[in-house]
């Protein structure tokens, strides 16, 4: 089915309890809405484009793209603690989540009211969780350095530990599912290729931890590491810190740095996303400004002002939806 919503979507949310929304060429912000019991931790906008997620601390909400109503849509108050991630499975049929009550789960978004329909536990606090394009195995990163291979259809998990106790802040799967990289607190970036199991992504059923290989230990930043993102294309490696600073590292060339981006305004950048076409980022940072950027000239081209504190987290859609 296609999509309806072809519109450019740029929220922004953070520790001021608002999320915003943009008008992404213009920097125009279109409505705020209050996210009033917390900060906002993660934002994701649903495959279809009408809806966006906000994690915060003990609930998940997810907000109408296009309404000028201020009130949730969904609002699920229970989850002990912080929610940290969150993203969706393509076609809209389940969310995931990660928090600081030390669980992962999976959320059947196809009953009327927001069901768990899975719960997988971990014994240190869940930082961060990504969907393998293969959508059947869960990435999930924590505090104690431990990322847990998750196979949803099996319940099967494998471990990996890159440095022990060593919190992972973020974690990244390369759109074709060739490459999986991790950063943690001290700014180590780890990258390891996914091995082919002699057939397709979508379709292969030996679980990826069996064909890891490690291909890169990088270290990307000398503080604190904050997140990791490839590009579309698959062509970068960006990776976000407490320095100031964006970094875009080239998958080609070994993860040579190619690009860093960065204003003497900017602080710490809490998050980063691409456009579909990998040629602009959008970043956001604690000085309370998103920043769009050209990833081709290296340089800023538009600011996104108006949160009073913090801009932890974006989501961003942009392009033609593609038809399933």
């Amino acid at each position: 089915m296609m999509g309806h919503s072809q519109q450019v979507i740029l929220a922004t949310g953070g520790y001021d309890h608002t999320i915003k929304f943009w008008q992404a060429h213009s920097g125009f912000c279109k409505r705020t809405v209050q996210h009033p019991d917390s900060q906002v931790n993660a934002l994701d906008i649903t495959p279809d484009g009408t809806l966006v997620a906000a994690a915060g601390f003990q609930h998940i909400r997810m907000y109408e793209v296009e309404s000028t109503s201020p009130t949730p849509v969904v609002n699920y108050e229970g989850v002990q603690k912080n929610v940290t991630a969150v993203g969706f499975h393509h076609e809209g049929h389940w969310m995931y989540t990660g928090g600081e009550d030390c669980t992962a789960r999976i959320w059947d978004l196809r009953a009327a009211s927001l069901h768990c329909q899975s719960i997988f536990q971990t014994s240190a606090p869940v930082t961060c969780a990504f969907l393998h394009p293969n959508e059947t195995e869960l990435i999930v990163g924590d505090q104690s350095g431990i990322l847990h291979l998750w196979d949803l259809r099996s319940d099967h998990n494998e471990q990996l530990i890159p440095e022990a106790d060593v919190s992972i802040q973020h974690i990244a799967v390369e759109p074709s599912g060739k490459l999986l990289a991790a950063i943690n607190k001290r700014g180590q970036c780890f990258i390891w290729s996914i091995g082919a199991s002699g057939n397709d992504v979508k379709t292969s059923t030996s679980g990826i931890a069996s064909q890891l290989t490690p291909v890169k230990d990088l270290t990307a930043h000398s503080k604190y590491g904050l997140k990791c993102k490839f590009s579309p294309d698959g062509a970068y490696l960006a990776t976000t810190s407490a320095d100031h600073t964006t970094r875009l590292w080239s998958v080609a060339n070994n993860f040579e740095l190619a690009v860093e981006l960065t204003t003497a305004a900017q602080r710490w950048v809490w998050d980063v996303v691409f456009s579909a076409d990998s040629r602009y980022v959008i970043t956001a940072s604690s000085d309370g400004t998103s920043r769009l950027w050209s990833v081709e000239e290296k340089e800023m081209k538009k600011e996104y002002t108006g949160h009073q504190k913090a801009v932890t987290a974006l989501a961003f859609k942009d392009g033609v939806p593609t038809p399933e």
